[in-house]
């Protein structure tokens, strides 16, 4: 049996085909088998068998936390165990330092600026379920091209993509309308302000200022008031106006953690909303529970399933079993749950039969968060040797993040590749392992990893990345290959860490992406990750004779990517990340929305 069989294009046309694509692969899955000592199969057998894809995602995890990555005193068994059964890549990158840009980059290849999923102003995710701004609905998805390919398609878990556009049901950015056949989860994200935590994203800041906007009025309408007692006003109406209108404010402000809580902490089954707000104690088992439910109706395949946790963002919600087990207070706790849940899954392959024909993934959204503390308690990750941390643009604590595949049979088992890769390389790997074909009309910057997995190419077909804070442009990283192989970081701009001397931006969710915050540099900051992946020296053209070289590749790279940029409205500015009452999901009559419809059994 030929590889380049009638269902393939010539093989000059091999990276443009992704049935001519998957047939080579299968070819090479069959050599490494018969090379592992497998049982010999056609390459036609093994084509026609498409993977089952399970992809894993934690939230805001650092790469430092997993035993894997070095880590020697949190307890990771199972992703421990499925990194030695699969491949582990040590130079993993995602496309942002925050969650909505980076998870649309994920699904989509592309770098979230070509998708709007950016903005202009301090606003860096969508900050509210109601708000209109999501992922386009011209985007293109691999669940999308998978589910036209057959593939059973499912999320479980965090969303934070956004869901609605004009009114609270159209759900035009709903997981649904982004090629996933069903999804349990909760449509925006945990946070610190779902448990009304000292730590908080915006319900101290809104009480603040609503606290503030009551104080104007109230001495206005005071001030008022004695100008009409003192007859130098003739009307009531002034007083009695700013008098309400203050009411009005402190009663917002004493009730907008509850309506955080209600309108943004709450599970959807589909494009129902069945548990508001979330019930945290039932949250882990619910999941699983759909988790188990999924693999059962599609055991006979295919499938792709997304599975995006909630761990370990703030505010860590772990079950009783799994409290104080750690050596690292509640964070360590939440993560030791979360490699449990993995593990769990991973059983249930195993339990269905399914290990062997289901490519597994496991990675993070970013960095793990430095800013989430309180005294001297940190609840957010540790981000190994790298810099920096969730939030900051360019430095690697921020984006460089767990990798690891598991394809038992076809991947070699214990293989370390230490070449630069992208999260958005797992929409083109995907694709084309399901039979899918890359579209063609849009610029897609992943890059197709199986054969790096594989063993048959020696190099990431990525010579330069980009890292983006918003929509500005923080630092680049160049793959040198000529001469003496070095990999390159420059750096544009940088924050401001606060106090001076600190390694993140403390007193602040995350640091920012411009302005007084931020250093722009002139000649820009070079290291030598390959010697240096702390970024702890920073090279210059006296101490390095390339300096010149390299900012002037990496400008060059620059420019050409610029050049391919087109005009698209930002997702996360303003204009569409204000909380619109009309696109609010209420399971009763709002603003009263409460509810529970999940199996009280599960």
């Amino acid at each position: 049996q030929s590889c380049w069989d009638d269902r393939c294009a010539p093989p000059h046309l091999a990276h443009t085909s992704c049935l001519c694509s998957l047939c080579f692969r299968s070819c090479l899955a069959m050599a490494l088998g018969l090379w592992l000592g497998g049982t010999p199969s056609t390459c036609r057998d093994t084509a026609d068998s498409r993977p089952n894809i399970l992809l894993m995602m934690a939230d805001d995890l650092g790469i430092g936390d997993l035993g894997c990555y070095g880590n020697k005193t949190l307890r990771t068994p199972n992703i421990d165990r499925l990194a030695e059964d699969g491949v582990v890549l040590t130079q993993h990158i995602a496309a942002a330092s925050v969650c909505t840009p980076s998870r649309a980059a994920f699904l989509t290849g592309r770098y979230p600026i070509r998708s709007g999923m950016v903005s202009s102003n301090a606003f860096r995710v969508l900050q509210w379920t109601a708000a209109s701004g999501g992922l386009p609905t011209n985007e293109i998805t691999f669940a999308k091209i998978l589910r036209d390919q057959g593939y059973a398609t499912g999320l479980i878990g965090k969303w934070h993509l956004g869901l609605n556009c004009e009114s609270s049901r159209d759900h035009c950015h709903h997981p649904q309308a982004h090629g996933f056949d069903s999804f349990l989860g909760m449509p925006f994200t945990m946070m610190a302000d779902c448990a009304r935590w000292e730590l908080s994203e915006k319900r101290v800041g809104l009480e603040r200022s609503l606290g503030l906007w009551f104080q104007v009025l109230a001495v206005a309408s005071l001030t008022l008031t004695v100008g009409r007692l003192t007859q130098l006003t003739s009307s009531w109406v002034p007083a009695i106006g700013a008098a309400l209108a203050a009411a009005v404010l402190l009663t917002a402000s004493r009730l907008v953690g509850h309506l955080i809580v209600h309108a943004d902490c709450f599970l959807m089954r589909n494009h129902t909303v069945t548990q508001q707000p979330l019930d945290f104690d039932r949250a882990t088992p619910l999941l699983l529970q759909e988790v188990s439910s999924f693999l059962q109706r599609n055991k006979h395949g295919p499938f792709l399933l997304f599975v995006s946790f909630l761990h370990v963002h703030v505010p860590l919600v772990t079950t009783k079993g799994f409290l104080g087990r750690s050596h690292h207070g509640l964070y360590g706790d939440n993560v030791e749950e979360m490699d449990w849940m993995v593990g769990h899954i991973l059983d249930m392959l195993d339990q269905e039969g399914l290990a062997d024909r289901t490519l597994v993934y496991f990675t993070s959204d970013h960095g793990g968060s430095l800013e989430s503390r309180l005294g001297t308690n940190q609840y957010g990750g540790w981000n190994g040797v790298y810099k920096g941390g969730k939030g900051m643009g360019g430095w690697e604590g921020g984006i460089h993040v767990p990798g690891i595949f598991r394809w038992p049979g076809v991947l070699p088992a214990g293989q370390v590749i230490q070449e630069p890769t992208s999260l958005m390389d797992v929409f083109p790997t995907v694709v084309q392992l399901g039979g899918g074909q890359v579209p063609q009309d849009r610029v897609i910057d992943g890059r197709d990893l199986l054969p790096l997995l594989l063993g048959t190419a020696q190099h990431s077909d990525h010579e330069v990345l980009l890292h983006y804070c918003q929509r500005f442009l923080h630092a680049a990283r160049w793959q040198q290959r000529d001469q003496d192989p070095t990999l390159w970081k420059v750096h544009f701009m940088t924050p401001i860490f606060q106090p001076e001397g600190a390694g993140a931006c403390y007193g602040k969710v995350v640091c920012p992406c411009i302005g007084e915050g931020v250093v722009q540099h002139d000649p820009p900051l070079l290291f030598d990750l390959s010697r240096d992946p702390s970024e702890s020296h920073v090279l210059t053209p006296d101490s390095e004779p390339r300096f010149h070289q390299v900012v002037g590749r990496v400008r060059q790279a620059v420019e050409e990517h610029q050049r391919s940029l087109g005009t698209v409205p930002q997702q996360l500015g303003t204009l569409h990340n204000l909380w619109r009452p009309w696109l609010q999901p209420c399971c009763g009559p709002f603003p009263l929305c409460s509810c529970d419809t999940e199996d009280q059994g599960q």
